[in-house]
């Protein structure tokens, strides 16, 4: 029989190790809105796997246009429908779930065209989204926690700009971003550069150099440690599909998530975790369910 020393020596053995795999745990953030038919904000957050939730999308913005968001199926901004968002917002909010819009998307109409302009959108965006006051917030009243940018189009120019100014707004503003995986990305690889985003969840699909492929983990592997070490954001987290119809390739089966791929990147200081595409097809899939406990 173990003596009591030993006993209490091991439970803090035990104690200490929970404690340092619990300051890396990571969490799981999730895309909503562009399925109509993927449920609630307040039922996704009610399961209780999701630590950040993006809001998709402002689409429309930028270069002398009239913002406009696009939450497809789930209600009509044309005629204020989406206000009533607002108390969803707060009960994910009420959890600890930090809730952002994201800005852009795959199919989009939007551009920053100068410095000015940057500044324009950040105003909008603080008094429309974020802490700022205005008579038309398209979310209602709830202040959301941040911005993320999904930007995979119109130009590469003035993101950094847009960011520095969200940040100016003050430090509890999220900043996040999704960009592909090929380093550096296209289209916001140079305002990565600026130590002003948060979190960075990079897609690790519809990008064939740097996926995961059947096993072969490498090139996922090389990829993760460019980014590791080459952007300043507190961060990196392994963008991933949430089910093989979600993405054109890049679906990674939650066992080789689980055996294989966080194994391999959960070392590093920068790991915040796992980001999925998308709350819909988390739903049809499961997948969220099936990792969780071993981001």
């Amino acid at each position: 029989m173990a003596s009591k020393s030993s006993l209490s020596i091991r439970f803090l053995c035990l104690l200490l190790l929970a404690l340092a795999n619990g300051s890396n745990a990571g969490k799981i953030a999730i895309y909503w809105g562009q399925n109509g038919n993927e449920g609630t904000l307040a039922e996704a957050c009610a399961t209780g796997n999701y630590d950040y939730v993006i809001i998709a999308f402002l689409p429309t913005f930028g270069n002398g246009q009239t913002p406009m968001i696009n939450l497809a199926g789930h209600c009509d901004p044309y005629s204020n429908g989406c206000t009533g968002l607002s108390s969803d917002i707060k009960s994910c909010q009420a959890k600890g779930i930090k809730v952002l819009l994201s800005l852009g998307g795959g199919a989009g109409s939007y551009s920053i065209a100068s410095t000015q302009d940057a500044s324009q959108v950040a105003t909008y965006l603080w008094n429309n989204f974020l802490g700022g006051q205005s008579s038309s917030r398209p979310l209602g009243p709830a202040v959301l926690d941040g911005i993320d940018f999904d930007i995979e189009g119109g130009s590469n120019q003035h993101w950094g700009d847009l960011a520095k100014f969200l940040k100016g707004y003050g430090k509890q503003v999220y900043i996040t971003a999704a960009p592909q995986c090929p380093f550096p990305d296209a289209w916001i690889g140079n305002a990565l550069t600026t130590g002003l985003f948060d979190f960075v969840w990079v897609q690790f699909y519809n990008n064939p150099p740097c996926q995961y492929n059947s096993g072969a983990i490498s090139n996922l592997e090389d990829a993760w440690k460019q980014w590791i070490t080459s952007i300043p954001a507190n961060k990196i987290f392994l963008g991933l599909p949430a089910s093989p119809l979600a993405a054109g390739s890049g679906f990674i089966p939650p066992a080789d998530v689980t055996s294989k791929v966080l194994p391999a990147i959960k070392g590093s200081s920068k790991y915040g975790g796992v980001m999925l595409w998308s709350r819909y097809y988390d739903v049809q899939s499961g997948y969220s369910s099936s990792i969780k406990k071993y981001v």
